[in-house]
């Protein structure tokens, strides 16, 4: 089994590990961060080049450094090899202008924005971009759409990171939907409004990993960090029925899959689940979903405040009269 060491912490892993997933195996103090790689979803990654990192040895058998920053998701471990990732001052630099890239067009709309709190586009550009833009020419535009009952497509936000797209082909039973033209002119959309309908098609929401695609049924409900997600569950005859519940008050605002702690979804949920189950007597409630505390989520300290037990919707108890009774 080859060895590598990223930024100093050496790890064995399995044959055919790619550095990006042997980072993560070390933990989020070495892992590069991603964008468009999703570990469900095969042929994911290579897209938008956030997860760069320097190879400053190949391997015990040719230690010559590679002389490019290479993808770590797409590249694969070598016994030996030697990575460097944010002790990399090249590393640093280039995730600077991947970060400015892919900001060229992305609009500054963060406060009106759905994905606004849980949205990995601000995270990236917080923990690695620059304070400052060289953008000086007017961003492309695109009109609103809705393709499906339920979900709104802004193409004016996506970075066509390809997530939604691997959605359409692995997790639903037909894929309407792609990526349009070439260059600066690629765009996400269908031949024909309203042609996405499926049971799983509300999966894309949770993926996309900026607000390019939103949930119609939550938008401009509420900001995410006035909600309180719980971990729930029901019987499920399409999807393992594993979910978070946001609710306002004892009001469920949405339901989405549950995310692990790289903000990748662990099990994609059927659209009943999703769009149609919004009572609490439809869920078992299991607890407080665990949101990172870099998050602006967890400043409510819903975790602290709400236990599984007191968390239950206030039921009048009827009362019985006896017969004869004052």
């Amino acid at each position: 089994m080859p060895k590598v060491t990223i930024d100093g912490r050496t790890i064995e892993v399995a044959d055919g590990t790619t550095i990006l997933q042997a980072a993560r195996m070390i933990g989020p103090e070495v892992a590069p961060p991603t964008m468009c790689y999703h570990s469900k979803l095969k042929s994911s990654g290579g897209y938008c080049r956030t997860c760069l990192v320097e190879v400053t040895k190949g391997s015990e058998k040719d230690p010559r450094p590679m002389p490019k920053l290479m993808a770590s998701c797409r590249t694969h471990v070598m016994d030996g090899m030697e990575v460097g990732n944010f002790t990399s001052t090249k590393v640093i630099e280039a995730r600077k202008s991947v970060v400015e890239f892919l900001l060229l067009n992305h609009p500054l709309d963060c406060p009106i924005c759905d994905q606004a709190g849980e949205c990995q586009l601000q995270d990236l550009s917080y923990e690695n971009g620059s304070a400052k833009t060289r953008t000086d020419f007017e961003r492309r535009t695109f009109e609103k759409i809705d393709i499906g009952s339920k979900i709104q497509l802004h193409m004016t936000r996506c970075i066509l990171c390809y997530r939604c797209v691997k959605v359409a082909e692995q997790i639903t039973d037909g894929r309407v939907h792609g990526v349009f033209n070439r260059g600066d002119h690629s765009e996400i959309s269908t031949y024909i409004n309203q042609a996405i309908d499926n049971d799983f098609s509300g999966n894309m929401i949770d993926v996309c990993p900026v607000g390019a695609l939103t949930d119609k049924t939550f938008r401009f409900k509420s900001r995410v960090w006035f909600t309180k997600p719980m971990q729930a569950h029901r019987n499920c005859d399409k999807c393992s029925g594993k979910v978070n519940l946001w609710y306002k008050g004892e009001e469920v605002l949405r339901v989405t899959g549950r995310k692990d702690q790289w903000g990748e979804v662990e099990e994609f949920i059927c659209n009943t689940c999703r769009f149609d189950k919004k009572n609490t007597g439809d869920w078992t409630i299991e607890g407080p979903a665990h949101i990172h505390h870099h998050s602006v989520i967890s400043a409510n300290h819903y975790e602290v405040f709400t236990k599984p037990q007191e968390f239950k919707l206030n039921v009048v108890t009827p009362i019985t009269i006896e017969e004869g009774s004052n």
